[in-house]
């Protein structure tokens, strides 16, 4: 059982949309996930715009893929780099620390995080 960034169980991020390298709602990973679901972020207009810009459109529904596009208030298991880039340019979303796995602190400092606390 992965734990989250304060050690305890990981909770679910989201499930409708249903989200996770998995689609079970949990930003857990495995080495089959290289890019790092790990952080479950509550989305901004900002950093959807920021993503699409770094060429991750998130917004635009592909159904083949069952994905529904997400939009502002949305919860997502966002890779851990890609947080860390939108924290570097000023638009990281905020996040749920107990959803967030202990994984993304190999990436992002744990005190960067907890200030990005919903």
């Amino acid at each position: 059982m992965q734990t989250n960034i304060l050690g305890t169980n990981l909770e679910i991020c989201c499930t409708s949309p249903m989200t996770g390298f998995y689609r079970d709602g949990v930003c857990r990973t495995s080495p089959e996930d290289t890019s790092k679901h790990t952080v479950c972020a509550v989305l901004t207009k900002e950093f959807l715009v920021f993503s699409k810009e770094q060429g991750n459109d998130l917004t635009t529904p592909v159904p083949q893929y069952g994905f529904p596009g997400l939009k502002e208030g949305d919860k997502w298991c966002l890779c851990a780099l890609r947080w860390k880039e939108a924290y570097e340019a000023g638009c990281a979303p905020k996040i749920i620390v107990e959803a967030t796995s202990n994984a993304t602190i190999a990436f992002i400092p744990k005190e960067v995080l907890l200030e990005y606390e919903i």
